[in-house]
């Protein structure tokens, strides 16, 4: 079995793999990592309640766009798995041609994403729009070109930045109004974050189809944990909360000959 860690500016998630089929799911904060044996012991419980032990896990496989937690995931994985580990990093292969002007300023995640994507989608031209701590857009190309991307501040850290920078305005659930005009200062926050990253989310793949794809087919995918919220807005054609998880399965299988031990 293959376990996989996507680390994220707000949570870890992770997902367990046996044969290619996903079989669990798990989300951890991330400023919580604390020591590599708090984390390495919540590893064992998650795998625990999943009724698996250390020794079923075969192999780890790791991305990450927070460089202050690498280290302390590598030594987890060091003391609590004795198995290959494979990192999603520049030099990999990802069957994917980067056509970033420098190919290593792609995150991780993103490159992850892309991977899935075209293995879901093979031969399509398609956009990925991951809706987490940034919202970020892709754009990969049915030859498998990774052409570059947008990326805007997500949801909550827009709330943060408001909370944060102004006397009176609060912290809010992010979920979706019930109507375009808030009647409250709570509910005019609730619309704003809500219709604003629609709005600017329609704008850009209706961009994106004009200058990049030249109004061929577009396969539009969702993912990341607010996603969700769009689902019966006509955004998405497809979401997939884990995508990313799935992506870097399929890059580890595609890197199996140069795994090193963690």
């Amino acid at each position: 079995m293959l376990l996989c860690l996507d680390i994220g500016n707000t949570h870890i998630l992770g997902g367990i793999f046996d044969g290619g089929k996903q079989i669990a799911r798990f989300r951890y904060a991330t400023h919580l990592i604390g020591t590599a044996d708090q984390f390495g012991i919540f590893l064992l419980n998650i795998l625990q309640a999943n009724a698996l032990s250390p020794k079923d896990v075969s192999a780890t496989a790791v991305c990450s766009v927070v460089p202050s937690c690498d280290f302390t995931v590598r030594h987890t994985l060091t003391l609590y798995f004795k198995t290959p580990l494979f990192v999603l990093q520049a030099g990999v292969k990802t069957g994917l041609q980067i056509k970033y002007k420098n190919p290593s300023e792609v995150g991780a995640d993103r490159i992850a994403n892309a991977i899935g994507g075209i293995h879901h989608f093979p031969n399509k031209n398609i956009i990925i729009i991951d809706m987490g701590t940034a919202t970020t857009v892709c754009a990969i190309t049915k030859k498998r070109d990774y052409l570059g991307g947008t990326i805007l501040p997500g949801m909550r850290l827009c709330m943060e930045s408001l909370k944060s920078n102004t006397a009176k305005l609060m912290e809010v659930d992010i979920e979706e109004p019930a109507t375009y005009i808030g009647r409250s200062t709570r509910e005019s926050i609730q619309a704003g974050l809500f219709y604003g990253q629609l709005g600017a989310l329609k704008e850009i793949i209706a961009g994106y189809k004009k200058e990049v794809f030249s109004q061929e087919p577009v396969t539009v995918i969702g993912s990341g944990g607010f996603a969700q919220l769009y689902r019966e807005k006509s955004l998405f054609d497809v979401i997939l909360p884990d995508l990313v998880l799935h992506g870097l399965c399929v890059a580890y299988k595609l890197n199996q000959e140069t795994l090193q031990y963690a």
